[in-house]
């Protein structure tokens, strides 16, 4: 056998070693709250629950437990009221004595939960919705104190796989002559499938927790279900907690453009399908990662019928390198009304779909302000050799390849809808064609673009 093994690289996951401690609790609202989230509805407020809301809390630290990071995620759609997110990010940073950067809250995108919405206007199921927001941050707390209690030393390492649930959801409306696109399965689209899984290990190896960061819009169940749900997220999680016996947390990718090929049904079946079959993509990610705390190592070589090359487990110390970055990028807005007038055309409108389109453009415009461009945040975390970036708008996929294509040697969890609620960032070739992602936005043509340069920037400077 050969020792000349200098010029092979071993094979290793992109590794953190530090404290871990992870949490979760049921947010689940009352039923009969009001939970009109698609403009197609005929209902106002849910009249069942399909599963269990759930809000999970992740703490990562170095040994010495300066300077932690926080993540939060829930099963919870969006926030519509502006005011409301940065009302339960004070009370976290205060109650925790955290500065921005170190916190991410971010949410699963469910779009059969509540809108977290404050509102005086008169409707149905609205007077559930305060006590449950106040109980919501509540938990959000609770739960933040359980993870911290639970860290404990542990390695957290990242393998890429895929799974085929998310499609390309921008189809070219096969009965319109123009250039409009139809919000829903283009059997032609090429869909990013990248599955992220990251393994949570005490320092004797056992299993603590899982991590998967998947881009897919959890649009299965739609303006004909009536009962409240975290979507395929639920199955999902009840797929691999029961065959791990450990809790696993969903990351929501750079899912603008990405959605199940079956999708706006009333069945919970369909939600509960679509979440064991990530759930099993993830489970044969985790099963094919090498032992915890090791790399595999070439040895040299074996002469035998063929020569054969020797690689064997040796044992790796991961990077204990963290650090967090809170950081902007300028996005040119569209020429768009105020929120007052747009608060006009919506008392005057009588079409309640639209009604509904006007709502979510007013709230968005409050919280821009009536400038010409905005400074979109962006969250940058590192992680020993993995860097997590974000923002609160929803990205097209774009995002994650091109930022994967970049730095190749690190895993790169990208995340939609963190820290509040904006819009989509869709690439600049489709603003010439009438697409739902470009005519919602309030960002105009080049804002993925910018996000992209700002981010691969960021993560430059975070890895050096």
């Amino acid at each position: 056998m050969s020792d000349s093994t200098a010029t092979v690289p071993a094979f290793h996951h992109a590794a953190f070693h530090g404290r871990v401690g992870i949490a979760l609790n049921d947010i689940t609202p009352p039923v009969g709250i009001y939970s009109r989230n698609w403009g197609a509805a005929a209902h106002d407020v849910s009249d069942s629950i399909h599963r269990s809301l759930t809000l999970t809390a992740t703490t990562i630290a170095s040994l010495s437990g300066e300077s932690p990071l926080v993540l939060i995620d829930a099963d919870l759609g969006w926030w519509r009221t502006p005011e409301l997110f940065p009302r339960f990010q004070q009370r976290l940073l205060e109650e925790f004595s955290l500065d921005s950067s170190q916190l991410i809250f971010a949410l699963t995108h469910t779009h059969a939960g509540p809108p977290l919405l404050e509102s005086t206007d008169p409707l149905p199921g609205m007077e559930l919705t305060k006590p449950w927001l106040d109980s919501l941050l509540e938990t959000a707390v609770t739960t933040v104190r359980q993870a911290f209690a639970d860290a404990s030393e542990a390695t957290l390492e990242w393998r890429t796989g895929h799974c085929g649930l998310a499609t390309t959801r921008d189809l070219p409306d096969p009965d319109s002559e123009s250039d409009r696109f139809l919000c829903g399965f283009d059997p032609e689209g090429q869909a990013d499938g990248t599955l992220l899984l990251g393994r949570v290990t005490d320092a004797q190896g056992n299993l603590r927790a899982t991590i998967v960061n998947y881009a897919c819009h959890p649009t299965t169940l739609a303006w004909e279900n009536t009962a409240i749900s975290p979507d395929y997220i639920g199955a999902m999680r009840e797929t691999i907690q029961q065959a791990t016996g450990a809790p696993a947390v969903f990351l929501l990718g750079a899912c603008g453009d990405q959605a199940p090929r079956y999708q706006y049904v009333g069945d919970t079946a369909v939600a509960d399908g679509h979440g064991r079959e990530l759930g099993y993509a993830a489970l044969s990610t985790l099963a094919g990662m090498e032992p915890a705390g090791t790399q595999l190592a070439f040895e040299g070589a074996v002469t035998s019928g063929a020569p054969l090359a020797k690689w064997r487990h040796q044992p790796r110390k991961a990077s204990e390198k963290i650090a967090s970055v809170e950081s902007s990028v300028d996005l040119p807005l569209k020429d768009w009304p105020s929120a007052a007038e747009l608060e006009a055309q919506r008392i005057a409108c009588t079409d309640r779909t639209l009604q509904e389109r006007l709502l979510r453009r007013r709230d968005i415009r409050l919280r821009l302000g009536d400038g010409t461009t905005y400074p979109l945040p962006l969250n940058i975390w590192r992680m020993g050799d993995a860097v997590l970036v974000g923002s609160c708008c929803e990205a097209y996929s774009m995002l994650q390849r091109e930022l994967r294509k970049r730095f190749p040697n690190n895993a790169i969890i990208c995340m939609n809808l963190i820290n509040g609620t904006i819009g989509y960032l869709p690439p600049a070739d489709l603003y010439d064609k009438d697409v739902y992602a470009v005519w919602q936005t309030p960002f105009d043509r080049g804002c993925l673009e910018a996000t992209l340069e700002t981010l691969t920037q960021e993560i430059d400077d975070i890895l050096r």
